[in-house]
């Protein structure tokens, strides 16, 4: 079935329509203005980024950027339950793919204190890791992935407590999430920024490409011409809500939805 897309500004989410081979680079140069911008103001950028492999292109690209690194903290929007050195570390992914070339110079906030992860319980990794996030400061470009089920950071659908990681009550800046079934690539239990603490960045970038993250886009943020902004619940939520669309329709936080024209090519847009 053909959707209609609106590619323009609607409360707070702008989307940009770009080329596969162009999204990556003029994504990371929009980036890079934000956070030079923001070191102009207060000597200081917080970039906030997710793991898994779908960000490392535009890691690639941003690190070569021409800012000044030594005045950025680079955090992490989740992280598996791991030591700092383990293969599945997002902290590990993001030295290698970001902190490389100009970024070499980026100070990067762990939300694992040490390299021994096991021997401390996810809860009281999640609490050490929002202290150090909110020590680090406001993010002020904050990078999100979405999944095919609808989860971003480690907000997940299926999340024993996920409605208290999307409470805005909820005053702490990272919980544990431990999941039943775990994905078989990272059986792992995880630390993620809470909704309120996402929502808390100056601005949230979401780049996505492919036609199955599209169709499931088109499920968390209905067609931009009939879209209207939701309310961000104060108390749990009632599933089956995706996380994402929580991101996608709230009018509190600018975000800016990055999309691959190619992943559009089967859908209509209004002349």
């Amino acid at each position: 079935m053909a959707h209609t897309w609106c590619p323009e500004s609607r409360g707070t989410l702008t989307v940009h329509t770009v080329s596969q081979t162009a999204l990556n680079a003029q994504l990371a140069q929009d980036i890079a203005q934000r956070l030079d911008a923001a070191i102009q103001v207060r000597g200081f950028a917080v970039l906030s980024v997710s793991g898994g492999q779908s960000p490392i292109p535009l890691f690639q690209a941003l690190r070569l950027m021409d800012i000044d690194w030594s005045r950025v903290r680079v955090t992490l929007v989740d992280e598996r339950c791991v030591p700092r050195t383990h293969s599945s570390s997002n902290a590990l992914l993001v030295q290698t793919h970001l902190l490389q070339d100009r970024a070499a110079q980026a100070q990067l906030v762990f939300m694992v204190a040490d390299t021994h992860a096991s021997l401390s319980s996810p809860a009281a990794q999640a609490k050490a890791a929002g202290i150090a996030l909110t020590a680090a400061g406001t993010a002020d470009v904050l990078v999100l992935g979405m999944g095919a089920d609808g989860h971003t950071a480690s907000l997940f659908p299926e999340a024993p407590n996920l409605g208290d990681a999307l409470d805005l009550r909820n005053a702490q800046a990272c919980v544990a999430i431990e999941l039943e079934t775990p994905p078989a690539n990272a059986p792992y239990p995880r630390i993620t920024q809470t909704l309120a603490q996402i929502l808390s960045a100056r601005h949230i970038v979401l780049p996505l490409t492919g036609t199955d993250k599209l169709n499931t886009l088109q499920r968390a943020w209905p067609q931009a011409s009939s879209a209207k902004p939701i309310s961000i619940p104060s108390k749990p939520i009632s599933l089956p809500t995706l996380p994402i669309s929580l991101v996608l329709q709230q009018t509190q936080t600018p975000v800016a939805l990055w999309l691959a024209s190619e992943a559009l090519s089967t859908h209509t847009r209004p002349s």
